[in-house]
């Protein structure tokens, strides 16, 4: 049985989980509670776990026929900035975990062209790696366009003012057609001025 570990510490481990002793026990389990230190590249454009953050695994692993089934929870603290205003925000995230490994002998035979890419294998010196299991449903799971708060003004369009400090802040917009006019009162006004200073 793997005991929990004490959440102070990074476990040695890290993401690597050793199954011997359900290798010849079906019907037997182990727990495995620690936590370790993130991948690089649990990312987004604006969002990230960052490498070497705590990721808390809470896990359960049942030996069974076609290999290891693994099912729990993984958490870790998500950063980044608002993708409307820019802001720093930060929160936790959870994502449930259920994947089967299949024993060495048996994962060439589940393997085929459809779904070749879904297929994990417990590894020849029988430890499962999770690194590609939470990195497919931790990343998958990180917003793409993250927001401070649902109703976030973001910025202005125009000028890049951050429209929560002043939600009345505007442009004047002027019509095209009035500018073309506007241009040519201009120049009007400039060759009456000419004409004026020739006589």
């Amino acid at each position: 049985m793997i005991h929990p570990q004490q959440t102070s510490a990074l476990h040695p481990a890290g993401l690597s989980v050793d199954v011997k002793e359900l290798r010849d026990s079906p019907g037997s389990s182990e727990t495995v509670q620690r936590t370790v230190g993130a991948p690089a590249d649990f990312a987004t454009p604006l969002v990230s776990i960052e490498e070497h953050s705590e990721l808390e695994l809470d896990l359960r692993f049942d030996s069974v026929h076609e290999g290891v089934l693994a099912t729990g929870t993984a958490s870790g603290q998500v950063g980044g900035q608002c993708g409307r205003c820019l802001d720093t925000i930060s929160f936790p995230l959870t994502v449930d975990v259920t994947q089967l490994f299949a024993w060495p002998e048996n994962a060439r035979e589940q393997v085929d062209e459809e779904d070749e890419d879904e297929t994990r294998a417990v590894g020849s010196d029988l430890t499962v790696d999770l690194e590609p299991v939470l990195r497919d449903l931790m990343v998958s799971a990180l917003p793409f366009a993250p927001v401070c708060r649902e109703d976030c003004p973001g910025l202005c369009s125009q000028c890049g003012f951050r429209m929560e400090d002043d939600p009345d802040h505007e442009h004047e917009q002027l019509d095209p057609r009035w500018a073309e006019l506007a241009g040519l009162a201009a120049q009007l006004n400039e060759t009456d001025d000419e004409d004026r200073s020739s006589h």
